[in-house]
C-alpha cells in the first residue's frame, strides 16, 4: 500500500489504464457523493467486503478512499494481505477531497 496525496491521486490515476477506484465507505455515506467510476464495498460490513474483494481482479492497481483515510488504510492492508498486487490509499479520504463527485 502506498499512501497518496489528491494531487498524487489524480496523477496516478491519470497515468493508468487499469485500475479501479474502491469507495470503502457505508452505503448512507456514499449517498453524499463518491468519486466518478467508484464501486462502493462497504468496509464496515466485514464478511461482505471479504466477499467482495474474492470477485476483484487482484491484478489490477486499486485506488481506495473513504471518509477519512482510516478505513481505507486497513482495506488496502487486508487488500495486500490476499494477495493484491497495487493499492493506493487516498489520505484525509472524502474530507479532504476537492475533485468531481457524483
Amino acid at each position: 500500500m502506498e499512501n497518496v496525496t489528491q494531487k498524487e491521486w489524480t496523477q496516478l490515476i491519470e497515468s493508468d489504464d487499469y485500475f479501479i477506484i474502491l469507495d470503502v465507505r457505508t452505503p448512507k455515506e456514499c449517498t453524499q457523493g463518491m468519486q466518478q467510476g467508484a464501486q462502493n464495498l462497504n468496509f464496515l460490513d466485514s464478511l461482505a467486503f471479504v466477499d467482495g474483494l474474492k470477485k476483484l481482479d487482484k491484478t489490477k492497481t486499486y485506488y481506495v478512499y473513504c471518509r477519512s483515510g482510516g478505513r481505507s488504510s486497513q482495506a488496502c492492508a487486508i487488500m495486500e494481505q490476499e494477495g493484491f498486487k497495487k493499492t493506493y490509499n487516498l489520505l484525509g479520504g472524502m474530507l479532504e477531497w476537492k475533485g468531481k463527485v457524483v
